[in-house]
């Protein structure tokens, strides 16, 4: 079945349907999806060496999540969180706790154990595991934070990958239709973190529809298609772009011979990308996001800049 683009006038009345608004990341799924792609991508993508060592990190996650039990946020801590139009599991006002140093642990183990990986994993591993509590939450506080200075960038996925194990658990325990939209559309509504990618679903359930991935807690979010997800411009400002194909509007059916465009604004000159399900099945926003760094050099050449980072990569913020 081909996909159905929604047109700007038709997508202004998606207010008035009845649609999936919110996407509850899955823990027995979340994070064993994403290592699958990050191998099958490590195949054939040029930092291939790093997409297996992450395919490798991601497992760590996966185990980490699958026994693990966290303290959810209360009835009456959701409802305060509501009333005032805050995200309930947002870093700076949801404690983080301690367990998330086991999680941390666990991780390091798990990289350090792999005969394969060059000789400085085993030390970053190794630093981290030995480094004080008080500077891995001061790495923890800058990432959450993007504190560009303090960031140590070769343990900055390793520590991030802790945290998204603690912040998928959160974002695990509510039900989505129970989670209210936020007034900025452009940031998950769990845990305020800003999205690395969006995705358009084939799916019966959300054929069409473009979701906004959280790049800490997983969580996905409706937002209406050719509109900036930064600043909100629309229209004639919006203009999708690939590595292979150049810049097309989104309606173009030549520009939708790849699963990964960009789209970028005219108006704040920033950009996201867009992952098309329908021409790969497997598109999986933070694996496909760094396999693609291409178009990334590619648009930084022409004068634009990236909306927001990947977590598992660590570079500094632009924005």
């Amino acid at each position: 079945m081909a996909q159905r683009i929604l047109q700007p006038g038709e997508i202004e009345t998606l207010a008035q349907r009845s649609i999936p608004r919110v996407r509850i990341p899955v823990r027995t799924t979340v994070f064993a999806r994403r290592a699958a792609r990050l191998r099958q991508l490590g195949v054939r993508a040029g930092i291939g060496d790093y997409l297996r060592f992450l395919a490798v990190l991601v497992d760590a996650q996966h185990a980490a999540l699958k026994d693990l039990s966290v303290s959810v946020p209360t009835p009456q801590h959701i409802q305060v969180s509501t009333e005032h139009g805050m995200p309930p599991i947002q870093p700076g006002a949801w404690p983080r706790g301690d367990a998330w140093f086991e999680t941390l642990r666990i991780i390091c183990t798990a990289l350090a154990a792999h005969p394969e990986f060059p000789a400085g994993v085993a030390e970053t591993t190794s630093r981290i595991i030995g480094a004080s509590r008080g500077w891995i939450e001061g790495q923890a506080d800058a990432l959450l934070q993007s504190g560009d200075e303090a960031i140590d960038a070769s343990a900055a996925p390793i520590v991030m990958a802790s945290l998204q194990v603690h912040w998928a658990a959160w974002a695990a325990s509510f039900a989505a239709d129970k989670v209210s939209p936020l007034d900025v559309p452009g940031i998950c509504p769990l845990c305020g973190t800003q999205p690395v990618a969006s995705v358009v679903y084939a799916q019966s359930q959300y054929q069409g529809y473009r979701y906004l991935h959280c790049a800490l807690c997983a969580t996905e979010w409706h937002m209406v298609r050719v509109q900036c997800t930064r600043c909100g411009a629309s229209g004639k400002s919006i203009a999708y772009q690939s590595a292979t194909i150049g810049t097309n509007p989104e309606n173009d059916g030549s520009a939708a011979e790849t699963a990964v465009r960009a789209e970028t604004c005219e108006e704040c000159h920033g950009y996201r990308k867009v992952l098309y399900q329908e021409k790969d099945p497997g598109v999986e926003p933070v694996a496909d996001d760094l396999a693609s760094l291409n178009l990334d050099l590619l648009l930084g050449e022409r004068g634009y800049h990236r909306a927001s980072g990947n977590p598992l990569l660590w570079q500094p913020n632009e924005t």
